[in-house]
């Protein structure tokens, strides 16, 4: 093994697990959002726990957020929510940040 081996080597393995933390990130964020959303339709807490995991999964049909925006802010219109895409996005903002942290909090 020649140190250049060595290097590379760490750097794969670097990346693997910063795209395994960034996965986490989003995922987590994504349930968050939909129990923020479940909030504010109101559902009871088993409705909210399988809301949550349809935003999770409403992020693979797409690459970026749009998806997951597009679904939280129908469902939202749908229940009678007063919301805009801006409002979503900001949601998507501060789930964001609230789960990187307890992400990092849970390392």
């Amino acid at each position: 093994m020649t140190t250049f081996d060595d290097r590379e080597r760490a750097f794969e393995t670097k990346f693997a697990r910063d795209e395994e933390l960034a996965f986490r990130i989003v995922a987590r964020r994504n349930r968050l959002l939909g129990q923020w959303a479940a909030e504010l339709m109101k559902l009871t807490p088993a409705e909210a726990d399988a809301y949550a995991k349809t935003v999770v999964h409403a992020d693979l049909e797409e690459a970026g957020d749009d998806d997951v925006v597009r679904k939280v802010l129908g469902d939202l219109t749908s229940a009678g929510v007063e919301a805009d895409e801006a409002a979503v996005r900001r949601a998507l903002d501060e789930q964001t940040v609230e789960a990187r942290r307890q992400l990092m909090e849970a390392q």
